[in-house]
């Protein structure tokens, strides 16, 4: 497969699946938007090479606290992903990324790939956020309860922050 018809191939099946998109900076990427459950969205990177497809997202910001049991959760869920893994810049932020032989890239597969990326970006992501910011996500409960301010984007870790 040719990158011209990987691209026309992308396009249509972000069209069919009416998936969010633009064109990215880089010849041949699309950036796209994927709904989340935990994490509100993920922004995909995918770009379309002459002989693979780029896959890159970010999940979650370099942890505050408790880095070794972050990463060491990152590498277990690593061992289940399909195509793509866990891997950190240097500055400790996480993404998933992979990379797709062209040849063997159809919209079926596109589907899979782009599955696998919101799974392993949305479904752990609370439990990242309470291994690796639980101190500041304390504080911010704090804040807002001593101002009356609305608890709505915390709710989900009720449970763990309102002091008795």
């Amino acid at each position: 497969m040719t990158e011209r018809e990987l691209t026309a191939m992308i396009e249509a099946f972000l069209a069919e699946a009416e998936l969010e998109w633009e064109p990215g900076a880089r010849d041949g990427e699309f950036v796209v938007t994927l709904p989340g459950e935990k994490k509100l969205k993920t922004v995909v990177s995918l770009v379309a090479g002459e002989a693979d497809l780029s896959i890159s997202a970010f999940v979650i910001r370099n942890p505050d606290e408790n880095h070794e049991a972050f990463y060491r959760t990152l590498l277990r869920r690593n061992l289940r992903l399909p195509g793509i893994a866990y891997a950190i810049d240097g500055s400790g932020d996480v993404y998933v990324t992979g990379r797709l032989p062209a040849a063997g890239v159809d919209a079926e597969r596109l589907d899979q790939i782009l599955g696998v990326v919101l799974d392993a970006a949305d479904s752990p992501f609370n439990e990242l956020l309470v291994i690796g910011f639980l101190t500041s996500m304390q504080k911010e409960w704090d804040w807002r309860v001593s101002r009356g301010e609305s608890l709505k984007n915390l709710e989900a870790f009720r449970h763990l922050l309102e002091k008795s």
